[in-house]
C-alpha cells in the first residue's frame, strides 16, 4: 500500500472517526434510556402499555435501519406538522441529528429486549425478600433489580453497541461525513477503492475491538464475586 496514500487518508478518516464516535455516544445515551423505559413497559401488567412497547420493538427491529434513515431524513421533512414544530424540524433538517435520532430509536428497540431478558432472569424470591424487607418499588429496582439485570444483559448489550458503531456507516447515505462518508469522498478523489476502504475498515475494527475489550473487562468486574 502506498505510504503517501496512507498519510493522505488517515487524517481525513480521523475527522470522520470523531463524527462516528459522536453519533454512537448520542444514540446509545438516548437509546439506552428509552430502551430501559420500553423494557419496563413490556413488563407492565397493563396490556395497553405492554402492547405499545411490544409493537414499537416489532416495528424498529422488523425494518432495515437504512429504510428508517431514509424515512426520517427524506420523508418526515415533507410532513407539514413536522415543518411547523421547531424541535422536530431542527432534528430532521440536519443529517447528523437525523442519523443520531434514527440510530437511537433503532437501538432502543433492541436494548429493550436485551434489558427485558435481564429483568426477567431475576429470581422472584429475591424480589419478594426485598419487598418483605420494606423496600419501595423504586428502591428495589435501583439497588437489586437493575444491577442484576445489567450483569445478565451486558454480553448481549456489548454486541448491540458494536452493531450501533457499524450502523453509523449508513449515515453516509444521508450526507453525513463520518468514516464511510469521508472514505467515499477520498475514493472519488484518488480512485484507490481497495486501499481507502481497507484503511476505513481497519479503523472500524480497532474501535470495535477496543469496545469489546472494555465490555469484557467490565463484565469480569461485575462477575468477579461469582468466580468467573
Amino acid at each position: 500500500m502506498d505510504i503517501d496514500l496512507i498519510e493522505l487518508a488517515v487524517p481525513v478518516l480521523a475527522k470522520g472517526l470523531l463524527v462516528t464516535i459522536t453519533l454512537t455516544v448520542v444514540s446509545v445515551a438516548i437509546g439506552f434510556n428509552l430502551g430501559l423505559g420500553l423494557a419496563l413497559m413490556r413488563l407492565s401488567e397493563n396490556r395497553y402499555v405492554a402492547g405499545a412497547a411490544k409493537y414499537y420493538s416489532m416495528l424498529f427491529r422488523g425494518t432495515p435501519l437504512l429504510v428508517q434513515l431514509f424515512l426520517f431524513y427524506y420523508g418526515l421533512g415533507q410532513l407539514s406538522f413536522i415543518k411547523h414544530n421547531a424541535l422536530a424540524w431542527w432534528i430532521v433538517s440536519d443529517g447528523t441529528r437525523c442519523a443520531a435520532m434514527s440510530l437511537a430509536l433503532n437501538t432502543a428497540a433492541y436494548t429493550s429486549e436485551i434489558l427485558r431478558g435481564g429483568l426477567i432472569s431475576i429470581p422472584a424470591g429475591l424480589k419478594e425478600a426485598a419487598k418483605a424487607g420494606g423496600m419501595s418499588a423504586w428502591l428495589r429496582f435501583r439497588r437489586i433489580e437493575f444491577p442484576l439485570a445489567i450483569r445478565q444483559a451486558l454480553p448481549a448489550y456489548g454486541n448491540e453497541l458494536v452493531l450501533v458503531i457499524k450502523g453509523t456507516s449508513l449515515a453516509s447515505t444521508i450526507t453525513v461525513l463520518e468514516i464511510t462518508g469521508y472514505a467515499k469522498r477520498l475514493m472519488s478523489q484518488t480512485f484507490a477503492i481497495f486501499e481507502i476502504f481497507a484503511i476505513a475498515g481497519a479503523i472500524y475494527l480497532i474501535v470495535n475491538l477496543t469496545l469489546i475489550t472494555f465490555v469484557r473487562i467490565l463484565e469480569r468486574r461485575l462477575m468477579r464475586h461469582e468466580g468467573r
